[in-house]
């Protein structure tokens, strides 16, 4: 009976670790691929995230105006005068300016 276990358990094949490597090898590339394609529409959100931040400063900055007949001093009173709820995000590698005398909105960085 020890016999016949022994002839079953030759006849079975398994991979190499040849083939085993190679498998890995593959994964290994196709997730370097996958993060390259990644980082490149995590770029094109950044400039998108950036654009929406300017046109809503201008937005906020064309409403105080009209509403006050003034131009805003700068983005924090937009901010406290509740025409943004809050100041444009600096962490995302943009910055928003605004410059209270000439009402100019600027953009550095990720929407260039």
């Amino acid at each position: 009976m020890s016999r016949g276990i022994r002839a079953v358990g030759r006849t079975e094949d398994g991979f190499t670790l040849i083939e085993l490597l190679i498998v890995i090898v593959i994964l290994g590339v196709l997730a370097g691929v996958t993060v390259f394609a990644v980082q490149a529409f995590n770029k094109e959100g950044q400039t998108a995230a950036c654009k929406a931040d300017k046109k809503n400063v201008e937005v906020a900055a064309e409403a105080y105006l009209a509403k006050n007949g003034t131009k805003a001093a700068d983005i924090a009173a937009l901010v406290a005068a509740n025409y943004l709820k809050e100041l444009p995000s600096t962490g995302n590698g943009y910055t928003i300016t605004y410059d209270g005398t000439t009402g100019v909105v600027t953009a550095t960085g990720a929407c260039t």
